[in-house]
This record gives structure tokens, sequence and C-alpha cells, in this order.
């Protein structure tokens, strides 16, 4: 009986049913296994050094730490794997080069986005663009990055201040915190769009709420008020971002700006709008904001200020006439 399978000399290469299999040979079966075996090794130690550094680092909760352990553990094994297979397959120095040329060519028509994505990978990392943890703004999204890999960032997305409430996509949370959307970004945005870090450098923001009252209202003790009720919920922040700052004017050329709250008037043709501006983290917005609101309104009451709000004034009416007619 014939065999099915055999191996035709001098190049070794397979035969099926007497069909010789193109480039199909018993050095290329064995170089196929090699692959094989050593994907499943890297993949295997990728898993134990992970698992060794997660029992390391047991207890403490330093994403950041985490993040760049995961990231040193992904390139060393990727770099590798490469060498090991390349090492498989392209034992001749000729071969390599015409092999390397010709994948470059195809990525370089093929996966334009994904070469740009990587690209765009390193240079967060090496750029310090931002880290896992950070607040960010990047085609489009904002919210905290949870994870960055090799083609694409992952961002717990948060909602937007009314002020911004048209922009695309649409949100229904009205505050910067958490929707709920886990969004996936490529890394080829950082060279189309600006990325806007909330926490890298500066983990502070300066907000400001706005006030209006009546002209006729006690405006000195409702702008007291206001500083008083700002300057009770940022105190503790103040004296953090001194330091802060302090590093930002030693490492960039800014101009020094004071901390400390700041009423600032604007006249309008209903009521005087008083704006409190103060610095605040960039994370837990909405709660100091949300305690200013409440402190403010009780601070107005006691002192019998009330707040303005669009009214009509009639200054005349044309005359009207009534008839009463008898009924039937």
């Amino acid at each position: 009986m014939p065999r099915i399978i055999k191996i035709v000399p001098p190049r070794g290469a397979v035969s099926i049913f007497g069909v010789k299999l193109v480039g199909f040979t018993a050095e290329n079966a064995m170089k196929l296994l090699l692959t094989v075996v050593l994907i499943v090794l890297f993949w295997v130690l990728t898993r134990l050094l992970r698992r060794t550094i997660r029992f390391l680092m047991r207890g403490r909760t330093d994403a950041r730490s985490l993040f760049w352990s995961n990231q040193a553990i992904s390139i060393t094994v990727t770099l590798l794997f490469l060498l090991g297979f390349v090492s498989i397959w392209f034992d001749d120095p000729a071969r390599l080069a015409t092999g390397l040329g010709l994948v470059t060519a195809g990525l370089a028509f093929a996966l334009q986005r994904v070469v740009t994505s990587v690209a765009g990978y390193f240079i967060i990392l090496r750029g310090r663009l931002f880290n896992v943890g950070d607040r960010i703004s990047m085609g489009g999204v904002r919210g905290d990055v949870i994870r960055v890999g090799f083609t694409h960032t992952t961002v717990m997305e948060m909602g937007q201040p009314p002020s911004v409430q048209m922009a695309d996509p649409a949100m229904w949370v009205e505050a910067r915190q958490y929707t709920g959307r886990v969004v996936t970004i490529t890394n080829d945005k950082i060279f189309d769009t600006p990325v806007y870090n909330y926490s890298r450098e500066f983990p502070y923001l300066w907000e400001e709420m706005h006030v209006m009252i009546p002209y006729s209202a006690d405006r000195r003790r409702a702008e007291q008020t206001l500083l008083d009720v700002a300057e009770r919920n940022t105190v503790q922040i103040i004296e953090m971002g001194a330091d802060a700052i302090r590093e930002m004017e030693r490492r960039y050329f800014i101009k020094s700006t004071g901390l400390e709250p700041k009423v600032y008037y604007r006249l309008t043709d209903n009521w005087l709008e008083l704006t409190v501006r103060f610095v605040c983290r960039s994370h837990g917005i909405r709660e100091l904001k949300d305690t200013l609101s409440r402190e403010i309104i009780a601070g107005l009451d006691d002192a019998e200020i009330p707040l303005a709000s669009t009214t009509i004034e009639l200054t005349g009416l044309p005359p009207v006439r009534v008839r009463v007619e008898n009924p039937t």
C-alpha cells in the first residue's frame, strides 16, 4: 500500500498523495513546532511574572507601580519573543533582510494606523503624557486612565459640566463623575488631537462659582460671605497646592499665581454677578462645589441677602374696559 505522506528529497519537501506541498518541508514543520512551543513558553512566563509582581505588591494600592511593572514585563517578553522568533525562522542573514523588508513594506501599507498606535504607545511612555490613574481628555473623551496597551488606551469615562454638555458624544451626567462607560481610544489620537491632563504635573484645578445678587443688596457682605466659605473649605488644598505650584515654577517657565480664593465683580443689566475663584483637587470637584453652594446659601440667608433672578417690571398698562351684560 503506498504511503499517503512522503518526505521527498533532497530538501525534504512533504508530499500528500503524490502532491508536493509548496514551502512545507520537514524543516519548516520543525520550526513551526518550535514557534508554538515558544509562544506557550512566553505566555506561561508572562503569567508567572505578573503573578509574582502581584504577590510582591500584595497589600499595596500603588496602581502606578503595578502599571509600570506590567509594562516592563510586556515589553521585555515581547522583545525576547521576537528575538526567538527571528532566530528560528531566519537563520540566514540574507533571508532575514529580505523578510524584514517585505514585512516593513506590508506594515507600512496595510497597518498604518496600527503602526502609528504602537508608536503612540512608546511616546506616551517616554514622553510622560499620562499614566494610569491620571484624569485626561483625549480624542473627545474625558475620564480616568485605567489601562495603557500597545495600541489603545482604556478610560473610565466621566460626565461633563453643563457648559460643555453639547459636546459629542452626548452626556447625561452633568458633572465630572463617572458615567459607567469604559471607552477605548487608539493611541494614534495623540498625533491628531491635544491631550489634556488634569492631574499629571499639578493635580489641582482652578474652579469658579457664579452668584447673582440685586444691586440694592449689601455687596461687601456678600463678597465676604463667599470668601469665608471658600477659604474654610479649601484651606488644606491651598497648603498642599503651594508645594506643587512651587515645583511647577522650578520646572517650567510659568508666572506665579496665588491659590487663595478671590471674588470678582461683573456688571449686567439685571444684577451684580459675583464670581468666586478657588483651587480644588482634580477629583471630588462636585462634592466640594455642593458643600460650597449649601454654605453660601446659608450665609446669604443669615445676612438677609436675596439671590437675584430674572424679573419683568411693567411700567404701564393700556386702558381696560369691562362691560357687564344682564343675563336674560
